[in-house]
């Protein structure tokens, strides 16, 4: 068991060489600021690894769920956090399962080839404007859960 090949070493051994780049001064720097890791996910982005889960005809690489696991285990890994960028990954599978063809197209393709670059998360709403306060109810509908405003 412990003699077995991994399949994903070409993934593992060029995360490493890309998150060396950004040593741990470099996340610590980013966590004093309370800022957004933009040039470690740029160069995630820019290198390819952050269209794992998305097709090849949308420009993607098509690795599919366990290479992108194995990226986002190499991020942690290496120092990093991959909670940076876990979400732009995992919630292509949302879109690849019910998105239209003409959502795909517009999105995927401009997710896989930035520099349409995905937006950072943010930790609360802007500063600059006040949002509505908005919840939802769960509700079940036959085999399915529904989530309303209300």
């Amino acid at each position: 068991m412990f003699n077995e090949i991994d399949d994903h070493q070409e993934i593992r051994d060029a995360l490493r060489g890309l998150c060396r780049q950004f040593p741990d001064e470099y996340f610590r720097k980013v966590d004093e600021q309370k800022a957004y890791p933009e040039k470690f996910v740029d160069a995630l982005m820019e290198a390819g690894w952050l269209a794992a889960m998305i097709p090849e005809e949308y420009g993607g690489t098509g690795l599919g769920l366990t290479a992108a696991t194995v990226i986002m285990e190499e991020i942690n890994r290496s120092g990093g956090n991959a909670g940076a960028v876990h979400g732009q990954m995992y919630n292509m599978s949302t879109l690849l399962r019910n998105g239209s063809k003409l959502q795909k197209d517009k999105y995927l393709t401009g997710i896989a080839n930035p520099p349409r670059a995905p937006i950072p998360p943010r930790s609360g709403p802007p500063r600059s404007r006040r949002t509505a306060v908005t919840s939802s109810t769960a509700r079940r509908s036959g085999s399915r859960a529904c989530n309303t405003p209300t």
